[in-house]
């Protein structure tokens, strides 16, 4: 798990290079201007990295979560932003292409493949976040249709996304009566909020997506008649594999960040010496160093889990998002202040590494909630272990 063969050291440098010649030169200024580019995300879909899970038969990679989280690394090394809504996407078309009837197979991912469509996934509600069966937006069926009704908060690429994956309620109460629904953007009744004004995150939207009495055809429920309330499971499986992706986010941010500061001490001079020989600096970059490699590991394994449908799995990628996105935004802010003042100002990028970084331990589940994930399963290993003594 830990070698690289040449297959997936190929894709690992084709991330790179993609990353470095054609976000990295412009992730500033994106960030400055709120600039969304889709057209450089287009181009990310030409190398096969807007449907990296889907498979082949539709157009999309075929490849692992082990690869796939490596890919991540690379494209957030150049810019977080970006990368983590293409991971958006990528969640998106392995949704349809996992859950999706032949037809919606055959319809959505090859065009989700190529990013002539962009998708956007809408789960949290402006009361249903960390609770997030407990959403109100339903969807009514009439006659042959779906006609849905509610407000998505929070949504990545809300408005200039063409298609959304949303979850209503077609049943009662709990995750039982969630249904999920492919949306196309030109649906009579959606509509979009303003645009949120955010701490990070500028290169991509963010907004309330709006559903007032929007009719699609029953055809349109994720699964078909089979997806009856099957969009709360469909959603959180979703998110295992998006919860490694925004992890693997704040890994590339944050190695970038300690590169960073690495060459910034060892070029800066101080007290007659380089920085980079004062022991203090050291002991800085050496709890850097372990907790991005401690980082790497552990998303790896958890990967890998995901991979091979370990039991385990859902506790590991719980395991890993919290824990890597807490180590590295301490990576990133720590990088920052060893740049002293001018880590602050936005010409040297590490403000805005911590600043895209903050939010990845609040999205895909929050930290807390991950935790609650965690200790579900850690109970319920202990209650079926033996008795002791």
């Amino acid at each position: 798990m830990f070698t690289l063969d040449d297959d997936e050291r190929v894709i690992t440098e084709t991330a790179a290079a993609f990353a470095a010649k054609r976000l990295a030169p412009h992730a500033l200024e994106w960030d400055a201007a709120k600039h969304f580019p889709t057209d450089v995300l287009r181009e990310s879909a030409e190398l096969g990295m807007a449907a990296i899970y889907c498979r082949e038969d539709v157009g999309g990679s075929g490849l692992r979560r082990l690869d796939g989280v490596r890919i991540f690394e690379q494209l957030a090394i150049a810019d977080p932003t970006t990368a983590a809504f293409l991971s958006i996407h990528n969640m998106c078309a392995w949704m349809i292409d996992t859950f999706g009837t032949a037809e919606q197979r055959k319809d959505w991912v090859p065009r989700l493949a190529s990013m002539d469509v962009i998708a956007s996934y809408c789960l949290t509600e402006p009361g249903a976040g960390s609770d997030a069966s407990a959403l109100s937006t339903r969807a009514v069926k009439e006659g042959g249709d779906y006609v849905l009704d509610g407000v998505k908060q929070f949504i990545s690429g809300a408005g200039a996304s063409d298609v959304y994956v949303v979850m209503a309620r077609t049943g009662g109460e709990g995750p039982r009566g969630i249904s999920a629904f492919i949306v196309e953007k030109d649906s009579a009744g959606l509509s979009f909020g303003a645009l949120e004004e955010k701490m990070g995150w500028h290169a991509q939207p963010t907004a309330q997506v709006i559903l007032e009495g929007v009719r699609v055809p029953a055809d349109a429920m994720l699964g078909g008649a089979d997806g009856e309330g099957a969009g709360f499971g469909i959603a959180m499986n979703g998110l295992n594999g998006g919860r490694l992706n925004i992890a693997a986010c704040s890994l590339g941010g944050a190695q970038a960040a300690a590169d960073k500061a690495g060459a910034y001490v060892r070029d800066r001079q101080a007290f007659g010496k380089s920085l980079l020989d004062e022991p203090t600096i050291r002991f800085a970059l050496a709890d850097m160093a372990t907790g991005l490699e401690t980082s790497r590991m552990m998303l790896w394994r958890a990967a890998n889990a995901l991979d091979t449908d370990d039991p385990d799995k859902v506790e590991l990628c719980a395991m890993a998002k919290r824990y890597v996105t807490d180590t590295c935004f301490e990576v990133a802010d720590k990088a920052l202040q060893l740049h002293g003042g001018y880590g602050y100002l936005r010409e040297y990028g590490l403000e805005k590494i911590v600043r895209d970084l903050r939010v990845h331990r609040i999205l895909e589940g929050t930290n807390e909630i991950m935790r609650v994930v965690i200790g579900r399963a850690e109970a319920a290993r202990f209650r079926a272990s033996p008795a002791t003594a």
